[in-house]
């Protein structure tokens, strides 16, 4: 009798202590689910492999708050959170960078965009004026020429590229191709002898 009273006391205590923690280990699991939704967008965009790791550690979580188990959640919410603050942490970091790198990108682009299209308008007003007389630059024959017209014809088709590039928002790449239009049109401008 003794014991068995004793035995329901100590469940009663431990009953009363999980339900003590029940309230907390909820609202650990809120807070921490509320802080990764809050960084949830950009970090898909900067940090994709760190946000699944994170997500594993808030899924094992919730299965302990799902099976009860409140005393393992308010031990291991502290260290969730710490990987949740360092996801965030990374994706500003990411962020940062792929913002400079875009200013950068517009800036080159900017340059590229002043320079490219005078050269392009040269070439093509060279290239329409040696189609039309067939006086070829030195040292080029007509087979040499018409391999530097499909050459320009090439670029044209790269700066145009380019351009849609930039326009949706792929500046790094826009400027990658924008900078080898750019080699290819001083290239031609040698080859084709034209006056800058």
């Amino acid at each position: 009798m003794f014991t068995r009273a004793i035995l329901a006391l100590a469940a009663t205590a431990i009953l009363a202590a999980c339900a003590n923690q029940k309230e907390p280990a909820e609202n650990a699991v809120a807070k921490i689910e509320a802080s990764l939704n809050d960084v949830r967008a950009d970090a898909q965009q900067y940090a994709a492999d760190q946000l699944q790791a994170v997500d594993t550690s808030v899924n094992r979580l919730k299965d302990k708050l799902a099976k009860k188990d409140y005393r393992n959640v308010v031990m291991g919410a502290p260290s969730v959170s710490s990987e949740v603050e360092s996801l965030k942490s990374a994706v500003a970091t990411a962020k940062a960078d792929a913002e400079a790198t875009l200013a950068a990108a517009q800036t080159e682009w900017n340059d590229l965009t002043s320079s490219v299209p005078p050269m392009v308008d040269k070439l093509q007003a060279r290239v329409d004026q040696i189609s039309k007389t067939r006086k070829f630059p030195k040292g080029m024959d007509k087979t040499s020429f018409e391999t530097a017209k499909t050459a320009f014809e090439a670029l044209k088709t790269d700066w145009t590229e380019a351009n849609r590039e930039f326009t949706s928002g792929q500046a790094a790449s826009a400027v990658r191709k924008a900078r080898a239009a750019k080699g290819k049109a001083e290239e031609l401008i040698n080859q084709l002898e034209v006056k800058v």
